[in-house]
């Protein structure tokens, strides 16, 4: 497959995991901008390329460093959910009220969430691109679980409410 076929076939996917990890159509679109042009350069050597553009735009979305694009106000992530089907008034409002406790989640907890939950990879494959052990994945996903049931006052399905907001 060229970059152009997987770029045509692939952006719409690559956006919408980039904006669950930052929770913001803009940055994501910067995100996978970025990611996509440094595939680019060095696409005939890339042996699987839904792999390898996943794991550079993790790697690109922890790794950022400018203070001005790393912060992410509390109720962003909300556009996360933009475009989807119509939900009943309760679950869109019980899914907004998820998805901005989420933007208050560290990085790596809230990389963890999506992977799993978004994008329903295991431990390893989370730890395969986060670059740390599956162990580590499962403390991330225990933390950041359970600062949304504190913040959100009751127990919280985010399996099903981040998949609804895709």
């Amino acid at each position: 497959m060229t970059f152009d076929e997987f770029a045509a076939a692939r952006l719409q996917a690559v956006l919408r995991f980039a904006t669950a990890l930052t929770g913001d159509p803009d940055l994501a679109k910067d995100l996978v901008q970025e990611v996509l042009i440094r595939a680019s350069e060095r696409w005939a050597a890339i042996g699987s390329p839904e792999a390898y553009v996943r794991k550079m735009v993790v790697n690109e979305y922890l790794s950022w460093r400018r203070r001005s694009w790393r912060l992410i106000p509390s109720g962003e992530g909300d556009h996360i959910a933009a475009g989807a089907s119509p939900d009943p008034a309760d679950r869109c409002v019980e899914r907004q009220a998820l998805l901005g406790e989420m933007a208050k989640l560290p990085r790596r907890q809230r990389t963890a969430l999506v992977l799993r939950y978004y994008e329903g990879f295991r431990d390893a494959e989370i730890a395969e691109l986060m670059g740390c052990t599956p162990s580590t994945v499962r403390g991330h996903v225990f933390r950041a679980l359970a600062a949304l049931r504190v913040e959100m006052g009751e127990p919280v399905g985010a399996a099903a409410l981040i998949k609804e907001g895709r």
